[in-house]
């Protein structure tokens, strides 16, 4: 055989083991995009929903007049039903996701005066803030929110909320707050809506507040080219409170 046809050979042999390698990378990649989507849309299953006031109920042997329960006056105290967490949008090998941890370690409590919430200050637990993933987890309590440095996250009311009347029983009220959000050691202003019903014996409030990363120091959740997220979340929140002893 001739220098030419050896030449031809062994580029052919060249071509069939690039396009061998190139034919393993692309079935590789799509197992992995494949798996990734068989994983969160069929074995993770879909992520929580967004936090929401219960169903609202009466309290028995009453009707719905404020008259008819005791006044909310007076101090109410968050519960271990309290909720309080993230939600961010992510991308997960080319597959979208949401991600979303939670912890009911919150402690604080508001004080109503009549139609009136004076004061509201409350606190979350950040290295008890978990998702389903634990290496999200490891993720969120190191390099993201330092949860060693930065313990908790802190919200406190700034301006009364006037109610402008008491509310009905089981009834739903809509309303703005504005704080001050401490995270990550960095605070600033909020200022967003809350839903908040009294059911006689405890008072619900319900509500979220978009967070931007970088204002508070908080490096991007994105990860090794493998999780890339949006710049910004929110911080959700439901907090189930009743009377403190004091009240």
């Amino acid at each position: 055989m001739n220098d030419t046809g050896k030449t031809k050979k062994k580029r052919s042999k060249l071509t069939w083991v690039i396009g061998g390698m190139v034919g393993v990378l692309v079935l590789a990649a799509a197992v992995v995009v494949g798996g990734t989507y068989i994983y969160i849309h069929f074995i993770e299953g879909p992520a929580p929903k967004p936090l929401a006031l219960p169903k609202a109920t009466t309290p028995k042997h009453s009707d719905t007049s404020p008259t008819s329960v005791a006044s909310p006056t007076g101090t109410w105290q968050a519960t271990s039903k309290s909720v309080v967490g993230y939600r961010v949008n992510e991308v997960l090998f080319g597959q979208n996701n949401v991600a979303v941890g939670r912890t009911n370690s919150v402690t604080g409590s508001i004080t109503v005066d009549g139609t009136s919430v004076d004061t509201a200050a409350f606190t979350a637990q950040m290295a008890n803030v978990h998702s389903d993933q634990s290496q999200r987890d490891n993720q969120f309590d190191g390099r993201i929110m330092d949860v060693a440095s930065y313990p908790t996250a802190t919200f406190t009311l700034t301006s009364p909320i006037s109610l402008g009347k008491i509310p009905a029983v089981g009834a739903t009220v809509h309303e703005t707050a504005t704080g001050n959000l401490m995270l990550h050691g960095q605070t600033h202003a909020v200022t967003f809506p809350v839903s908040a019903q009294y059911t006689g014996t405890a008072i619900d409030v319900n509500g979220s507040i978009p967070v931007t990363f970088a204002d508070y120091g908080i490096s991007n959740p994105s990860f090794a080219g493998t999780v890339t997220t949006d710049s910004h979340g929110t911080l959700e929140f439901l907090l189930i409170m009743d009377r403190s002893s004091g009240s």
